[in-house]
């Protein structure tokens, strides 16, 4: 296929947290709010003059000064993005929010907290969320009064950011445009002969979490018309699979899948588009910040969310996805010592295997895959050749 128009522009966003338009919206006064985990609701953070940017580290080195503060058994998502903040990579930041989300990320943010790291100005304040572990009523309560006193309340005080409902509403409305052009481009996937590769859309969907969203949109919806007239490759794919787990910003890793004949049909991991691109809901009779958390807290996937229908759950919406796209496999990653994943890895390659009868690869991988490149290419590629065996001897 013709490579897409703005496949390099998206690429090159990808290459710093401090991206041109993070540099475009501070240029036009605006404040950012930096925050951590999917668990926090991207839509309050991009109210009024405020637009949000979820950190990541992109072409993470060394990571010696994070391991002397958080050890080497400390997940390396983490440990990157404190390494970045102290190399002064968030600098661009008017605040932080992080919630607890694991006990590994409320290390990372109290860290940084405690080191200064990220004081871009004398404005600049932290604030450290609690949310549940339960997808109930009383954990979308919890979530609305954290939402409240550590994100509503401090931007509203600090730099006089407009809260209001109706500011909520605008703000969702455009979130949900968003999401609305990545679900529109995912569908592309379930074709015979896709006319996107896994690479472009990871490529087009990680942008859309660490860059203001409403800049984003023209570029969006020109590159949806350009995959609507595209004419796909002429070939078959070795194998369609879905690809589960962790914190994954790093796009090299769907291209390094790819390169080894597979197709990425579908992704159900943090930074991806399922569920994290869902559109929100919101109904008019009743408060728009209710309405956010709710949807935060029932339509989350995090194994942070003990209950056992989530539990339970989240297997089967990986089996669904898988249906749904016509993957012939699944691939349960997490990133190195991530615990929370590190569990619902085993459990949910179990499930995948004996339940729902999916060939599943289970790995853990880091969180630069250039530092263990060669290795993994080896386990995919005899993944993708167990199920062409399979295929053989149905």
């Amino acid at each position: 296929m013709r490579d897409l128009k703005r496949l390099q522009y998206f690429e090159d966003l990808l290459q710093s947290a401090n991206n041109d338009l993070v540099r475009e919206a501070k240029a036009q006064g605006r404040i950012c709010a930096a925050y951590l985990c999917e668990n926090t609701p991207e839509p309050l953070f991009n109210l009024g003059n405020c637009f949000g940017v979820r950190l990541f580290a992109p072409n993470t080195g060394s990571m010696d000064i994070a391991t002397y503060y958080m050890t080497n058994l400390l997940c390396e998502t983490v440990r990157a993005i404190l390494e970045r903040a102290v190399e002064g990579g968030y600098n661009f930041a008017d605040c932080l929010i992080a919630p607890d989300g694991c006990t590994m990320m409320n290390r990372c943010a109290e860290n940084m907290e405690l080191l200064h790291a990220m004081e871009g100005n004398e404005k600049f304040f932290y604030e450290h969320m609690e949310i549940p572990f339960k997808a109930d009523d009383n954990g979308a309560e919890l979530m609305a009064l954290q939402c409240r006193n550590h994100i509503l309340k401090p931007l509203s005080e600090v730099y006089g950011i407009d809260v209001s409902d109706e500011a909520i509403r605008k703000a969702v409305a455009v979130h949900n445009r968003v999401c609305g052009l990545i679900r529109a481009l995912g569908e592309f996937r379930k074709e015979e002969k896709p006319r996107i590769t896994g690479y472009e859309f990871a490529v087009l969907t990680l942008a859309t979490y660490v860059c203001p969203k409403d800049l984003l949109i023209e570029k969006l919806e020109e590159t949806l018309e350009e995959v609507k007239t595209r004419e796909p490759d002429d070939k078959k794919y070795r194998a369609r699979l879905v690809v589960v787990g962790s914190e994954m910003d790093d796009v090299e890793y769907i291209r390094l899948i790819e390169e080894c004949g597979a197709y990425v049909c579908a992704d159900r991991y943090c930074f991806g588009s399922f569920p994290g691109r869902d559109p929100i809901v919101l109904t008019e009779d009743r408060d728009a910040l209710t309405q956010v958390c709710e949807h935060y807290v029932y339509h989350g996937q995090c194994p942070r969310q003990m209950n056992m229908e989530k539990v339970y759950g989240r297997k089967e919406y990986v089996a669904k996805l898988a249906k749904e796209f016509r993957a012939d496999g699944v691939i349960y990653n997490q990133v190195k010592f991530c615990d929370p994943w590190a569990y619902e890895r085993l459990t949910g390659t179990t499930a995948l295997r004996e339940d729902f009868g999916y060939p599943v690869l289970s790995v853990d991988r880091p969180y630069n895959i250039r530092s263990s490149e060669g290795q993994m290419r080896t386990r995919v590629q005899a993944f993708i050749e167990s199920i062409e065996i399979k295929k053989l001897q149905k």
